[in-house]
């Protein structure tokens, strides 16, 4: 057994990355466990490469809406070409991690940790202690119960894969199935999706799906609202999945590739919590406000492990500095999720920020709402792009921001204004008296607001 450390880190993600770094700057003594490459999620197998892909995929539909418009020639997504160029970025990372690391002098360690009391993990035969841990494993895909779901690839699977099948089905209808269906079908897959809820993309506002739809349609991708998925087998011709509406009508799509999209959970299970006295409830560790173990103070979660906000990136990065305050310093930190953006990167992206109109309904707030679809404003028009839309929530009498749900062209950038006004307390006049540069997608705020 090896002195103790003063922290031991369980992931290699975003809000391990942000921990260690900085727990690091006061001179602790820290240890890093992941049984995957080093890295995490984001940087390996979510965020940044999807986007790499996505790049390909934003070409060409910038091509196709400019054919007749002054560009000339048809191009098509060279899928092997692209894998390789997602992985010019990620297949180095997991060495410049443990790289990292060492110049850091972080212990790392390679392998499923355990917990075997409550200040002591195993990790591949190594029994480590620790004044403090954080668990920062990140999230899996939950469990489908169904027959046949050993058949069913992950979200990790798509991205790794070198040639793409003809024909896809998605089991569920959020991020996952809407990003991975649009890169998809412009590859040239035929597309199904089968999504239990009535609408795809549940966690954003009803009408701004509604006018995102129409490039799901255009795609040629089958959607299917409001069915089950039953099982999972293998046919003649490849995998049948069997569903069910809600009126009780079978339906049986075949295709090469299944695909889980429907949703993930805290990665726990293989942590053997209960030796370290950590309570789970409901496949979550019970937390603090200041995201600590309300059954045993050595430990604290962040990120998707920790499932206290929403599952971003960016919430990572914020729980690790909450929870490094408090450990460092013996603070109060509270988490802090006002203002937190979320993007569908489709093509055009959908962007989402603050309450919905129907959260501000439920809160008994007194709101406008400003909202249009806009393709014929200047930033549609320059791209020949059909999908262009807002909505904005305002607070009657401060005339505060209270949501921003955009799509179309540069909403994943824009949302980012949104939400610094709600962060900042900027009223949405402060963003009308912004002069900002024209014309980029930036200057439609102003016109969104008035």
């Amino acid at each position: 057994m090896s002195e103790p450390y003063d922290l031991i880190v369980i992931g290699s993600g975003t809000a391990a990355q942000v921990a260690i770094a900085r727990v690091r700057e006061r001179g602790w003594r820290v240890a890093v466990i992941d049984h995957r490459p080093f890295g995490g999620t984001c940087a390996l197998r979510g965020c940044d490469p999807k986007k790499m892909l996505v790049s390909g995929e934003e070409t060409l539909d910038a091509a196709r809406r400019m054919q007749s418009h002054g560009i000339k020639g048809e191009l098509r997504i060279d899928w092997p070409a692209l894998m390789a160029f997602k992985r010019s970025f990620t297949d180095p990372i997991p060495a410049k991690q443990v790289e990292h690391y060492a110049d850091l002098g972080v212990d790392a360690f390679h392998g499923l940790a355990r917990f075997i009391a409550p200040d002591k993990i195993i990790v591949e035969g190594n029994e480590l202690v620790g004044r403090h841990m954080l668990i920062a494993t990140g999230a899996s895909p939950i469990v489908l119960g169904i027959p046949g779901e050993e058949l069913v690839a992950t979200s990790d699977d798509f991205l790794k894969l070198e040639s793409l099948p003809p024909r896809i089905v998605l089991i569920g209808g959020g991020y996952i199935a809407a990003e991975f269906s649009h890169l998809a079908a412009r590859a040239g897959v035929q597309v199904t999706i089968l999504q239990r809820g009535e609408r795809l993309l549940p966690q954003f506002d009803a009408n701004l799906v509604e006018w995102l739809m129409p490039s799901f349609h255009a795609l040629g991708i089958a959607v299917h609202t409001g069915v089950t998925a039953n099982s999972v087998a293998r046919a003649q011709d490849g995998l049948t999945v069997l569903a069910t509406s809600r009126q009780g009508a079978q339906i049986a799509v075949t295709a090469d590739l299944v695909i889980h999209a429907a949703g993930r959970a805290p990665q726990l299970a293989t942590l053997n919590l209960a030796a370290g006295n950590v309570v789970v409830d409901q496949g979550r560790i019970r937390l603090t406000p200041g995201l600590q173990s309300v059954s045993n103070p050595r430990v604290y979660a962040a990120g998707d492990a920790a499932a206290s906000g929403p599952p971003l990136t960016p919430v990572s990065s914020h729980d690790a500095k909450i929870v490094t305050a408090n450990m460092l310093d013996g603070a109060d930190a509270r988490t802090d999720y006002r203002g937190v953006p979320s993007v569908v990167f489709t093509v055009p992206p959908m962007a989402a920020v603050g309450l919905s109109e129907a959260d501000a309904h439920k809160m008994g707030l007194q709101f406008k709402v400003n909202a249009a679809s806009v393709p014929k404003w200047f930033t549609a028009r320059r791209l020949n792009e059909t999908i262009y839309a807002y909505k904005v929530i305002i607070e009657e009498n401060t005339g505060m921001i209270l949501g921003a749900h955009l799509v179309g062209p540069s909403a994943d950038e824009v949302i980012n204004l949104f939400a610094l006004a709600i962060r900042s307390g900027l009223t949405a006049e402060a963003l009308i008296d912004t002069m900002f540069a024209y014309p980029t997608a930036a200057s439609d705020v102003a016109s969104m607001l008035a």
